[in-house]
């Protein structure tokens, strides 16, 4: 697989947020075959959660952009396996939750597979998805609305509740040796 843009989403509301959102990022600059290129801000946000299963703690989000020569269902695989052994319950994905993974956006690809749809079906009415992404990269376009995520974001019809926090995202455990870039 050639190497693609990869924007993957993460958010925290069980224990110790900042310190699971830390992990997150660090383990990020592991992924074989792969390169951080860019990390965005964390943002508190309260959970979009209309069935009342995800408690009442605020999440603390964020955004990694990658360049990968993963395939998606390898990368989808190994960030299940990541929330795993950060302690995701699996029992209950829908609860609360240590850490939780979304692939956002891989390239301009349109990916609709068992277990796997990119863009993320539901990252356009996400504030707190939208805003690191802004962050990111204002102009990356969404593949299936033809529309910035900049433009997505003004179109948000309320403010939602999601602030971003003066925190420094991998503080708590530095810059970590990257795997190899992947070979061009």
């Amino acid at each position: 697989m050639r190497v693609e843009i990869v924007f993957i989403g993460f958010g925290s509301n069980l224990g110790d947020r900042q310190e699971f959102c830390d992990r997150a990022v660090a383990l990020m600059n592991l992924l074989p075959l792969s390169r951080v290129t860019g990390v965005s801000s964390y943002y508190e946000s309260e959970p979009v959660d209309p069935e009342n299963t995800l408690g009442p703690t605020w999440f603390y989000n964020g955004v990694v952009r990658i360049e990968t020569s993963l395939s998606p269902v390898r990368l989808l695989d190994i960030l299940h396996e990541t929330e795993r052994a950060l302690g995701r319950n699996e029992e209950h994905r829908s609860g609360p939750r240590t850490i939780d993974f979304d692939i956002l956006f891989v390239g301009q690809h349109i990916i609709n597979e068992a277990g796997l749809t990119v863009p993320h079906p539901r990252l356009h009415l996400r504030r707190f998805v939208l805003e690191p992404l802004v962050e990111l990269d204002a102009d990356w376009n969404h593949p299936s609305f033809h529309r910035s995520v900049k433009e997505l974001l003004e179109s948000l019809p309320e403010p939602g509740r999601v602030k971003k926090l003066d925190i420094i995202p991998g503080t708590k455990y530095g810059s970590r040796p990257a795997c190899p870039p992947p070979p061009a």
